[in-house]
């Protein structure tokens, strides 16, 4: 179902700061925002697992795609970090190629990485009725024990069923000065 807004609607989902439960709903709270981002880095994570034991990291893709995004179900909107030839990916296939290399050229498998670890520092989350917005920095942890940086903002819908579902996904690299 295409989620649309009013100006006024649109204005006061972006105007909130912080932490905001005004949802109409109760079952989609900031609690369950963290809960299932912090779930989404864990299945990056065990992609990369997936991977480096010679596993099937392309069914782990998969799940996770399916399992996180509303593909299907809803419009993805999806800009993800190292993508700049075909910026956007909102198309099933063209996520899994993200993830794990494939279909599109540029694309050299950003969750077979691998990365061990997923750490979130949320600037703020706003919910409205069965939206929520989160944005901040997460950072992906490599073999080696350094951390990458990465600004994102999640738009997450409680969907019919009950669950979360990634409606809009932009991850960018933080702007560095020349």
């Amino acid at each position: 179902m295409l989620k649309t807004f009013t100006t006024t609607a649109a204005l006061a989902i972006f105007a909130s700061t912080g932490i905001a439960a005004a949802s109409d709903d109760p079952t989609l709270t900031p609690d369950r925002v963290t809960e299932f981002k912090t779930a989404w880095g864990e299945g990056i994570v065990n992609i990369g697992a997936v991977h480096t034991a010679g596993g099937d990291y392309q069914a782990a893709a998969r799940d996770h795609i399916l399992n996180f995004y509303a593909f299907g179900k809803d419009i993805v909107l999806f800009k993800p970090t190292l993508a700049s030839d075909d910026q956007f990916r909102g198309t099933f296939d063209e996520a899994l190629s993200y993830f794990v290399g494939g279909s599109i050229s540029e694309d050299k498998g950003f969750a077979i990485a691998p990365y061990t670890a997923v750490r979130w520092e949320n600037e703020g989350t706003t919910i409205n009725g069965d939206i929520a917005l989160a944005m901040g920095n997460y950072y992906f942890t490599t073999t080696d024990g350094a951390e990458v940086k990465v600004e994102y903002t999640f738009g997450i819908e409680q969907m019919d069923d009950e669950e979360l579902k990634i409606i809009l996904h932009h991850s960018s690299l933080p702007f560095t000065p020349s």
